[in-house]
């Protein structure tokens, strides 16, 4: 057999093992929620595929997000900072890596006109999504604060955007909505289809964060860094150029950059000080120990798993 030159068969080695190497491949769950954004833009823009990841994001409802991990058809999720707690108590063994925003009024409830307080829900309709997501968890608290708890009223479950629409629409029998932006801002700018009577500048409860299966985690430590490593360049991206990152993020939920931009302004997105600080300096444990406590009370769930096995701060560097 004929030999090739030494510099063309390197080249051709070179070849075939480039040809061979693939981005790894990852599976996210989330939701329209804008908080998530920046996940879709690190995907859209290139970002995750800069650091040798090949990313699919999956649009799933958080009370499914869980069994999506479960079954494989996901490894990784964004979802409330209480949320782990019911999935880990659930037997769905999931570990937290980076924190994602904090909602500064961007969740919230919707009361038809005529409903004064919160404390006037007592044997009224509350549109919100099923127990073990964050919209459910955040009206347990806003009852809980208001002596109330979950057996005083009566909950449909409505997923955000067709809980809003039922506000907006004024759909019979429902007198409060749970939801969140980008839809919390259909019902703002419709004050005669009701008001919004607390959100989460009242009511500091919901916080968002970004996990993987330990499986996932354990076998694919440099995916894992560059998953964090791309949405903190995302959140880089959103200061240098936020009109090309708003129409991005705002594309993803049929929202024009303007549009976006408004919704966005209700929440803050954590950077890696940030993140840092709220996961060494007690928030994080403090937050968990409330959330389970009031979890338990509202019956989602049955026993606290073990909170110190919640999340794996090594790829905050």
């Amino acid at each position: 057999m004929k030999k090739l030159p030494l510099g063309v068969a390197l080249c051709a080695a070179g070849l075939s093992l480039g040809a061979m190497a693939q981005d790894t491949k990852v599976a996210i769950a989330i939701s329209g929620w804008t908080g998530f954004a920046p996940l879709s833009l690190a995907k859209d823009a290139g970002i995750y595929k800069k650091h040798g990841l090949d990313v699919t994001i999956k649009m799933i409802p958080q009370k499914d997000r869980h069994l999506a991990i479960a079954s494989g058809d996901v490894q990784c999720a964004a979802t409330t900072v209480e949320t782990w707690i019911v999935w880990n108590a659930n037997g769905v063994p999931t570990t937290q890596i980076f924190q994602l925003d904090k909602s500064y009024g961007a969740d919230g409830m919707v009361v038809k006109p005529g409903i004064a307080s919160i404390k006037d829900l007592k044997g009224k309709t509350i549109a919100a999504s099923a127990p073990g997501t964050s919209p459910y968890f955040l009206m347990a608290g806003m009852l809980s604060k208001n002596g109330l708890t979950v057996k005083d009223v009566k909950v449909v479950n409505l997923e955000p955007q067709p809980a809003a629409s039922a506000m907006v629409t004024n759909t019979a029998g429902i007198d409060a909505a749970m939801t969140y932006e980008p839809y919390l801002s259909t019902v703002r700018d419709k004050p005669e289809a009701g008001r919004i009577v607390a959100t989460t500048l009242d009511y500091p409860l919901i916080i968002d964060s970004f996990g993987c299966s330990p499986k996932f985690l354990a076998d694919n430590p440099k995916a894992a860094q560059a998953l964090t490593d791309g949405y903190f360049d995302a959140l880089a991206m959103i200061k240098s150029d936020p009109k090309k990152s708003f129409e991005i993020m705002g594309a993803v939920v049929k929202q024009s950059a303007e549009q976006f931009e408004k919704s966005q302004s209700f929440l803050r997105w954590q950077d890696q000080d940030a993140n840092r600080k709220f996961f060494t300096g007690g928030e994080f444990a403090e937050f968990n120990k409330m959330a389970a406590e009031l979890l338990l009370q509202a019956g989602v769930i049955r026993a606290i798993p073990d909170l110190g096995k919640l999340a794996d701060t090594r790829y905050l560097k």
